[in-house]
C-alpha cells in the first residue's frame, strides 16, 4: 500500500488549491486539519472553531475566486486554517506570539483579510457595505460571509440582514451551525433539496412563477407566494431568513464536499439578492480530545498533540475572575435580590462560579450587551441587584445603554469588568484599555481598580453596598499576586484611597495592579537617594481629592500610573489639582498611562514594558520629571 503524495505542500495559495480536482479535497482538509492542530499546539489560541470549519474552508477558497471574491470571517478565531491557505503558513507558529500573527483576521495582514473580525456579529454589515460599494463601482465579485450560531445571536447581525432583505445587493452569507442545533438532521435529503432549491433551474422556475402569479387576482398572488415560501420554510427549516428577505438554502453537511461544493457553486453564480447558507460543522471535528471535550477545545495555552493534555502553568495564586467569582457567590448566600449576567462568556468572567451556586439567579443574555446592560437595568428598577460581567472592551458595545438607561435614570447596576489592562495574545481587539475614559465622564458613577486579589474582594462587598447610583470595579486577566484573602469583602468608603509606602521625594498614584510596579520601582528609587510615597487611589471616581492634594503638598513630584487610555484616571486627577490650585505651586506632575496607540499583541509582561508602565519605566518618568538626565541614562543600561 502506498501513500498518498502530500497535498499541503503544494498549495502555496488559493489560486494552488483551485488547480486541484475535487477528489482531492478531503486529503487536502485532513492535511489542513492536521497542520493546525500541530500549529495551536505550539502556540495554543482558538483551536476548535478552526477544526470545525477546515472543510468549509477549503470549498470557499476553492470556489471562490480570493481575494478578489471577499470572504469575511466572523468571529475571526476560526480562520486559522483560512490564514495556512492563504500564503502564511510559514508563520502559522507565529500565531499570537510577539511579532507574530494576530489571532484574528486583520487587514494589515494579509490582503485575503479583508475585513478584521475580533469582535462578533458585524460580518453581514461589513459585507453589505461591500456589497453596495462593488455595485457603485460596477464590478462583479462575490462577497462572503461566514458567521458562526453564537455571532448570528446579536441584534447588530439581524439589523444587517434586515437592511440587506431590502436591497438587491448580491451577498452570500454562510450560517455556520456547530452548536445551536436550530436545523433539521442533515442528510443526502437535505443535501439534495438545498442543490435543487439553489440551483438555476429552481430559480427560473420560481421567477416564472412570480411573473404569472402577477397576472392573477391580488389575493391569488399572494396565496401563491404564501404556499411557496410555507413549503420551502417546511422542508428547510429558514422561514426566519427569508422573512428578513433572504434566500434561504440549507441546511447542509459542512464536512462534506460533495455537499458543500455544488451548493456554493450555485449561490455564486446565482443573480439572486442576499442568500443565506445554512451550514451544520460540528466544533472540534476531527480532533478526539476536542471532540470529546466540553468547550470543544475553544481556546487552549500549549498542549501535547498525542494526549490532548494541554500544559497548565502552576499558579501561585487564583485569578481575578475566579476571586471575583467566589467573592459574588459568599454575598448571595446572604442576599437574593442579588443577581449575575454574563454576554455568552460565563466562564470568561466567573459568572460560572455564581450560576453552579445559584442557576436560577444567573442570566446568559448570549452575545447581546446591549440587550445585557438594559436588562441589567431593568433588573435594577425593580430593587434587585444586578451585576453584569463583562469584558472592559465588550462593555463598549453596550455603552449608549450605559449612559441613557443606566447612568441617567441613576439605576444601581453594578458592572463588574473583567480583562481590564492589556490582555496580551488576543491584542488590541481585546484590550481593556477605554474603561476607564468611557465611564469616569458620567455623572455619579461609582468606578474602582482593583490592586490586588484582596481589593478586588472588598470592591465586590463595596459594589453590593452601593445602592442609589451605578458602579463598576475593573480587574485584569490572569492570576493575583498571592495576597492573603479574606474571608468576605468589606464596602470600602466611597472615594477614599490609602498610602500603601511613605517617603518624601517622590509620590506615587496609583490605579490598579501597577501598584506592584509602584512598590518595586520606590526600592529602585531609594537606591539613588529617592525616598517615594506610594499610593492606591481604589477610585478612579469620585477621586480622593484629600489624598491627591496631600500628595501634592508633600512632594516634588507626583506621578500618576494607570492601565488604561488617555482621558481617565489621570484626567480626574489633574482635574481635582486644578480646581484646588495646586498646580500653581511649581508641582512637577506626571500622568502615565497606555499609550496613544493600538498595541500589537505580545505577553502581558512585554506589551506593559513597551507601554512604559513597569517598573523601569516609572523610575525613568521621575527621573525626567526631575531632569536627572545621568540617572535617566543608568537605568537604561540597568
Amino acid at each position: 500500500m502506498t501513500s498518498k503524495t502530500p497535498l499541503l505542500d503544494a498549495v502555496k495559495s488559493p489560486a494552488d488549491l483551485r488547480e486541484l480536482p475535487e477528489s482531492q479535497l478531503t486529503q487536502l482538509a485532513e492535511e489542513l486539519r492536521a497542520e493546525t492542530i500541530n500549529a495551536v499546539a505550539v502556540t495554543g489560541g482558538h483551536l476548535g472553531a478552526g477544526l470545525g470549519v477546515v472543510e468549509l474552508t477549503v470549498a470557499l477558497h476553492h470556489v471562490f475566486n480570493t481575494p478578489d471574491d471577499r470572504l469575511i470571517w466572523d468571529v475571526g478565531h476560526q480562520a486559522y486554517p483560512h490564514k495556512i491557505l492563504t500564503e502564511r503558513r510559514g508563520r502559522i507558529r507565529t500565531l499570537r506570539q510577539g511579532g507574530g500573527l494576530s489571532g484574528f483576521t486583520k487587514r494589515a495582514e494579509s490582503e485575503y483579510d479583508c475585513f478584521g473580525a475580533a469582535h462578533s456579529s458585524t460580518s453581514i454589515s461589513a459585507g453589505l457595505g461591500m456589497a453596495v460599494a462593488r455595485d457603485l463601482a460596477g464590478k462583479k465579485n462575490s462577497v462572503v460571509a461566514v458567521i458562526g450560531d453564537g455571532a448570528i445571536s446579536a441584534g447588530m447581525a439581524y439589523e444587517a440582514m434586515n437592511n440587506a432583505g431590502a436591497m438587491d445587493s448580491r451577498l452570500i452569507v454562510i450560517l455556520n451551525d456547530n452548536e445551536m442545533s436550530i436545523a433539521p438532521p442533515v442528510g443526502a435529503m437535505s443535501a439534495y433539496l438545498s442543490r435543487l432549491i439553489s440551483g438555476r433551474t429552481y430559480r427560473s422556475l420560481r421567477e416564472t412563477a412570480k411573473q404569472v402569479a402577477k397576472k392573477l387576482p391580488k389575493f391569488v398572488e399572494k396565496g401563491a407566494q404564501r404556499a411557496e415560501e410555507y413549503a420551502r420554510g417546511f422542508l428547510s427549516g429558514g422561514t426566519l431568513f427569508e422573512e428578513l428577505g433572504f434566500f434561504y438554502v440549507g441546511p447542509i453537511d459542512g464536512h462534506n464536499f460533495d455537499h458543500l461544493l455544488p451548493v456554493l457553486r450555485n449561490v455564486r453564480d446565482s443573480e439572486q439578492g442576499p442568500i443565506l447558507v445554512h451550514v451544520v460543522t460540528q466544533k472540534g471535528k476531527g480532533y478526539a480530545p476536542a471532540e470529546a471535550s466540553a468547550d470543544k477545545y475553544h481556546g487552549v495555552v500549549k498542549f501535547d498533540v498525542a494526549t490532548g493534555k494541554q500544559a497548565k502553568a502552576q499558579a501561585n495564586a487564583p485569578s481575578y475572575t475566579k476571586v471575583f467569582g467566589e467573592s459574588l457567590v459568599k454575598h448571595a448566600e446572604k442576599d437574593d435580590t442579588i443577581v449575575a449576567i454574563t454576554a455568552a462568556m460565563p466562564g470568561g468572567t466567573g459568572v460560572d462560579i455564581f450560576g453552579k451556586a445559584f442557576p436560577e439567579r444567573t442570566f446568559d443574555v448570549g452575545i447581546a450587551e446591549q440587550h445585557g446592560v438594559t436588562f441589567a437595568a431593568g433588573l435594577a428598577s425593580e430593587g434587585m441587584k444586578p451585576f453584569a460581567a463583562i469584558y472592559s472592551t465588550f462593555l463598549q458595545r453596550g455603552y449608549d445603554q450605559v449612559v441613557h438607561d443606566v447612568a441617567i435614570q441613576r439605576l444601581p447596576v453594578r458592572f463588574a469588568i473583567d480583562r481590564a489592562g492589556l490582555v496580551g495574545a488576543d491584542g488590541p481587539t481585546h484590550a481593556g484599555a477605554f474603561d476607564l475614559a468611557y465611564l469616569c465622564c458620567l455623572p455619579d458613577f461609582v468606578v474602582m481598580a482593583a490592586a490586588d486579589e484582596a481589593e478586588l474582594r472588598h470592591m465586590v462587598a463595596t459594589a453590593v453596598a452601593i445602592d442609589d447610583r451605578p458602579s463598576a470595579f475593573r480587574f485584569p486577566r490572569g492570576d493575583g499576586i498571592g495576597v492573603e484573602l479574606p474571608e468576605i469583602g468589606t464596602p470600602l468608603e466611597i472615594g477614599r484611597g490609602r498610602i500603601v509606602k511613605e517617603g518624601s521625594s517622590v509620590a506615587l498614584l496609583s490605579l490598579g495592579t501597577r501598584l506592584a510596579e509602584c512598590l518595586k520601582a520606590a526600592d529602585i528609587l531609594k537606591s539613588y537617594g529617592l525616598t517615594t510615597t506610594v499610593a492606591d487611589a481604589r477610585f478612579a471616581k469620585p477621586v480622593d481629592t484629600n489624598l491627591i492634594l496631600q500628595l501634592a503638598r508633600e512632594h516634588e513630584v507626583l506621578i500618576t500610573v494607570e492601565e488604561g487610555s488617555v482621558g481617565g484616571f489621570s484626567a480626574q486627577v489633574m482635574q481635582a489639582l486644578s480646581d484646588n490650585g495646586a498646580l500653581d505651586k511649581g508641582l512637577r506632575v506626571r500622568c502615565m498611562m497606555l499609550p496613544d496607540l493600538f498595541q500589537d499583541h505580545d505577553s502581558p509582561a512585554a506589551m506593559y514594558a513597551q507601554a512604559g508602565l513597569d517598573a523601569r519605566g516609572i523610575v525613568m518618568k521621575v527621573f525626567e520629571a526631575l531632569g536627572r538626565d545621568a540617572d535617566k541614562r543608568a537605568v537604561q543600561l540597568a
